[in-house]
């Protein structure tokens, strides 16, 4: 609760999805392997700040992995941002570095969001971490933004409205992305504003 008496929520949360590694590049696996951005992820980077450039972000929260932390710096956000392991990539335990089509020559018909990582998480330990998150995020005021990852944020939207895991599955998220969650009546009714928008990369 504010000085006013009125609950802290945030305005908009925006999430934003960190530039092309080589690893995002090949369709590989990439939870915990702490990567960097490829040239071009840099670039598209630098597109993204100016993509915000005029919106005002009372959070700035990142996931600790260089290749989102540096997209967050790159977008002009390194005197606001703020580490947050809520916003780490899926873990991918055994599973991590590998495609999909290499993972389901081990394990037919293996989808993530349903069937989750041995040796990692299974998608009822990543709601769990996601809702702790959320439950900060939603104590908060203003616009927040979240530097991370693709199938994390995938999630994060999943969780904002109220739905299981495995709707993320449905939900792409390309690199340098910009989507928006929201509230249709505030505090209530939550929504997505926008979602996966690039074209200030294509």
């Amino acid at each position: 609760m504010n000085a006013d008496g009125d609950i802290n929520m945030p305005t908009a949360v925006y999430l934003a999805r960190h530039g092309e590694t080589e690893w995002a590049l090949s369709g590989r696996h990439t939870g915990r392997t702490d990567i960097p951005l490829t040239i071009r992820g840099e670039a598209d980077a630098l597109k993204l700040g100016e993509r915000l450039k005029g919106i005002t972000f009372a959070h700035v929260l990142t996931s600790p992995l260089q290749r989102a932390k540096r997209t967050t710096e790159i977008a002009g956000y390194s005197g606001q941002l703020r580490d947050e392991p809520g916003l780490l990539e899926w873990h991918y335990g055994s599973y991590e570095g590998l495609k999909s089509v290499e993972i389901r020559q081990k394990a037919p018909g293996w989808h993530l969001f349903r069937d989750g990582c041995p040796g990692g998480e299974s998608p009822d330990q990543v709601a769990a971490r996601v809702d702790e998150l959320l439950g900060r995020v939603n104590s908060l005021d203003g616009n927040v933004i979240l530097f991370a990852h693709g199938h994390i944020l995938r999630v994060v939207a999943s969780r904002f409205l109220g739905s299981p895991v495995a709707m993320g599955e449905k939900l792409f998220l390309g690199t340098a992305s910009v989507s928006i969650l929201g509230f249709e009546h505030p505090p209530h009714d939550p929504v997505i504003r926008l979602w996966n928008d690039r074209h200030h990369v294509e």
